[in-house]
């Protein structure tokens, strides 16, 4: 829930913006074209969801070719990515605003959300809808079942967004899930833009990425994508590095002066939900009930989830359908 920092609950630590990182064609690329849709309009329209306009700069080194990182934002750092006709105002960045060793560049108009911000709207949406909230924990998918939860003991389905707790979750269990550990730096000062680039000399896990979020948020300084890699507690030389390499790319941070001028909010470490194959988006019947599956988002999460969550949606449809026809057939044994 919003005010819960924990490791194995990414969204607080996120940055969060929109930077589609998914392959031209495939679903993922759909769910984070829905997804714009949505955040540009909450971004113009809603400002007390905590989003807000920013440029992004997505700079790109050819030594960063096959790295962790620049696997990880693969579409991203295409000349011509299948979203250049999705966000406003994409074009690439003429030579002379390229960073130290960068070899291209492109710049669009994305959006930072102020996590501590949107995560308790999204609450009060569905507060505002007649949502519940109750607390528990389930050693299995069908203990959310239970009359514990569901006095009545009517439950149609149960939608299962457990994201790196899947891994472990009973009538899941889903191995191919890992964490990929991500450590940010929250500072005061202002950089008034996002910025990106595809790599750093300092470790294949390692990345260097700014933002600042709307409303007063801060600026999110990262950063890492450490697979399989659990440590809960932020490592005092990474925060370091952290530091030096936004200040370098971002100069005006701290107005061309060193790290001891950054003033830190701070540090914070998270667990990206990975999954080998992607977004699991898929129905399912265990012991007899229907489950949807959306988990497995890795660093896609805040970028692909309206596209995600009405994927989700439509399975919901689907059983309920089935279990309504289901009912007609029984009825009409009798």
């Amino acid at each position: 829930m919003p005010g819960d920092y924990d490791i194995e609950y990414a969204s607080p630590w996120a940055g969060a913006n929109y930077m589609p990182m998914s392959t031209r064609g495939t679903e993922a690329a759909g769910w984070d074209k829905a997804t714009w849709t949505v955040l540009e309009d909450l971004a113009r329209n809603h400002p007390d969801a905590g989003i807000h306009f920013q440029e992004c700069q997505i700079h790109s080194r050819s030594k960063d070719v096959g790295s962790t990182t620049a696997k990880w934002f693969g579409e991203l750092l295409s000349h011509k990515p299948w979203f250049k006709d999705v966000v406003p105002n994409f074009r690439s960045l003429p030579k002379e605003n390229h960073g130290p060793g960068v070899d291209s560049a492109t710049v669009f108009t994305s959006v930072c959300i102020n996590t501590a911000i949107y995560l308790p709207w999204l609450v009060s949406q569905c507060l505002k809808n007649g949502v519940s909230f109750k607390r528990a924990t389930f050693k299995h998918i069908v203990d959310a079942t239970s009359p514990s939860v569901h006095p009545s003991g009517k439950v149609d389905l149960v939608i299962n967004c457990t994201g790196l707790m899947a891994s472990k979750l009973g009538g899941v269990e889903d191995t191919t899930v890992v964490p990929a550990r991500g450590q940010i730096v929250l500072v005061r000062n202002d950089a008034g833009k996002m910025m990106d680039v595809s790599g750093t000399d300092d470790g294949d896990g390692e990345a260097c990425y700014v933002m600042t979020r709307a409303a007063g948020g801060g600026t999110i300084l990262g950063g890492s994508y450490q697979l399989g890699n659990w440590a809960s507690q932020p490592d005092p030389n990474l925060a370091t590095r952290i530091m030096r390499r936004a200040v370098r790319m971002c100069p005006q941070l701290t107005g061309g002066k060193g790290i001891e001028y950054l003033d830190v909010i701070r540090h914070g470490v998270g667990l990206r939900p990975v999954r080998a194959n992607g977004t699991r988006i898929e129905k399912e019947r265990i012991r007899g009930v229907w489950a949807v599956h959306n988990y497995g988002a890795g660093g896609a999460g805040y970028q692909s989830s309206y596209g995600c969550s009405q994927a989700a949606v439509n399975l919901v449809q689907e059983v309920l359908e089935e279990r309504k026809q289901e009912a007609l057939e029984e009825r009409a044994k009798l």
